[in-house]
């Protein structure tokens, strides 16, 4: 089920409190449990109850699903797509009205989207959603099966249409077995928790592929012959001029899967055998917004708390692309996003919208950039400034003056650790004395993979894998390391989910010399390990001893 809807819905009907709901989510998050068999764990509500009190609640009643047959002719009532989609099932149809069970039963979309799908009445009945879940995978087949169905009718339509010697080209966008394709990716893609799907053309293939916490993994291509059809279609949905191919062109998707809004931001890019397609997959639900449980070390979360509620200066988060520096300012935003306080972003593009916040999309096409929204900014009267992103002197410059006349102003740079923001912004042209006076914190951050916690196993690291890392045996002691041997839950990958390691520099007065001193990056980063600063590698060094990722990947990314 759905966590927020259900544990709302609980909350709401007095089973539990505020701060029970968060404790929950938050476990649900980090053990990848279903979230009713987290409730029921936790004490809070007995399973079987808990499903009589939502069938209550809609009017229906709770049905035991694991020996009933369902025949052919009833299944076919609802298409396999949809039934996986949307988590649902077929149980009765009696000419005018089709009862269902749903996975997602609290969710109102659901039936809306299934009455739209079939073009029937629906009646909504309550079973385990484990059930559910099998029972549709036990009798329509596994996503995999549907996906190679639609590529084996795909690959008779490109070999008919070559056959009878027809150009495939975007019409071939509208034609069902096209539309349901392109479909079928976008739901395994966000089933899989997928954050970009890469549609690339080459000369002899079309490949497929989506990253998962990171990493890219290839998918069962379709027929090259279709690569313009598929890429067209997606145009088409995201509202893009399908006849203009010559030039890099970007839109958006916004769909709802399994009852989850989710929006895709689309890329195309002109290459030597087609459009190159990327869509980023912007899923609300698997988005932590809250500062809390992003799992940040206790000591940079409080230093961070009080940092963001000052009256002025400079707060900036630093890394490279996909680090998740974004999400991290819109934590911090939505914790000081309060009725007595007037914030604006500057952003390209908007990912989240965050009720109560002003956020603007950077246009560089039409002149609104950074600088020219950071400008107008002053004249709104804000408390709080986030620019999504410095990236030259100008900018730079009027962040600065801001935070000077009195505004907290927030931003990512990309640099490699946090005292090279300090050598970026003078690389940029910024003035040693201005940067001293307005900046007060940089926190750099990467993502690391986790391990799978369904197929965690301890083992012992080699003396030449410790000493890459800079550690001895007799430095680890009788500290456990683990690795994900790879299972089902995670896709035998081994990892499921990421979190961040961290760095930050506190400015602080000797920090403030050493900038004014023009100091280099390594002695600032020097006094500032001096001053009790952990480093990325020490921060992923803890996650290692924690049990939470590998050594691999802390290697990786530092």
């Amino acid at each position: 089920m759905n966590p927020e809807l259900l544990l709302t819905f609980l909350r709401d009907n007095g089973k539990i409190e505020d701060m029970q709901m968060t404790e929950l989510l938050d476990e649900q998050s980090r053990t990848g449990k279903p979230i009713e068999d987290v409730i029921s764990n936790s004490g809070a509500m007995p399973v079987a109850e808990m499903y009589q009190m939502i069938a209550q609640a809609l009017g229906t009643e709770v049905v035991d699903i694991s020996a009933m047959e369902f025949p052919p002719e009833l299944l076919s009532l609802v298409p396999p797509q949809t039934a996986r989609l949307q988590g649902v099932l077929p149980l009765h149809f009696d000419g005018q009205v089709l009862r269902v069970v749903a996975a997602n039963p609290l969710d109102p979309n659901v039936v809306d989207n299934l009455r739209f799908a079939t073009q029937k009445d629906i009646m909504l009945y309550v079973a385990p959603p484990a059930q559910i879940q099998a029972t549709i995978e036990r009798y329509y087949g596994s996503e995999v099966s549907d996906m190679e169905d639609v590529l084996a009718n795909l690959a008779g339509d490109a070999a008919a249409k070559e056959n009878n010697g027809e150009m495939i080209d975007i019409e071939g966008a509208s034609s069902a077995p096209i539309i349901k394709y392109v479909n079928t990716v976008i739901a395994q893609a966000i089933q899989a928790r997928a954050s970009d799907i890469h549609f690339e053309p080459f000369e002899h293939d079309f490949k497929i592929r989506y990253r998962v916490d990171g990493s890219l993994y290839e998918m069962s291509p379709p027929p090259r012959s279709l690569a313009t059809s598929v890429t067209s279609r997606i145009k088409v949905m995201s509202s893009m001029n399908i006849a203009e191919r010559r030039v890099p062109q970007d839109g958006r998707i916004q769909t709802t899967m399994a009852g989850r809004q989710v929006d895709l931001r689309v890329s195309t890019l002109p290459t030597q055998f087609g459009e190159s397609v990327v869509l980023r997959v912007l899923d609300r639900t698997t988005v932590k917004l809250d500062l809390s449980s992003i799992g940040m070390p206790k000591g940079i979360y409080d230093y961070i708390c009080r940092v963001i509620e000052k009256p002025n200066g400079i707060f900036i988060v630093t890394g490279p692309t996909g680090s998740g520096k974004t999400t991290t300012l819109y934590a911090c935003l939505n914790r000081i996003n309060t009725d007595d306080a007037k914030l604006l972003t500057a952003e390209e593009p908007v990912e989240y919208e965050i009720e109560g916040i002003q956020q603007v999309p950077i246009n560089e096409a039409i002149g609104l950039t950074f600088a020219r929204a950071l400008r107008a900014f002053l004249r709104q009267d804000p408390d709080r400034i986030m620019v999504g992103e410095t990236r030259d002197l100008e900018t730079a410059q009027i962040a600065i003056q801001a935070s000077l006349t009195g505004h907290m102003v927030f931003t990512t740079l990309h640099t490699n650790d946090a005292p090279g923001a300090v050598a970026r912004l003078i690389d940029m042209g910024v003035e040693p004395f201005l940067i001293a006076s307005s900046l007060e914190g940089v926190l750099a951050q990467r993502l690391v993979r986790k391990i799978c916690p369904g197929c965690r196993t301890p083992y012992e690291p080699t003396e030449a894998i410790l000493r890459q890392i800079g550690l001895s045996v007799h430095d680890i002691g009788d500290k456990n390391f683990y690795y994900g041997t790879g299972c089902e839950q995670c896709n035998h990958t081994g990892y499921k989910g990421r979190k961040g390691i961290y760095e930050l520099l506190d400015i602080t007065e000797p920090i403030r010399e050493l900038i004014t001193a023009r100091a280099p990056s390594v002695v600032i980063r020097q006094k500032a390990i001096e001053l009790g600063m952990s480093t990325l590698r020490a921060d992923g060094l803890r996650s290692i001893f924690e049990g939470e990722t590998t050594i691999e990947e802390v290697l990786k990314y530092t």
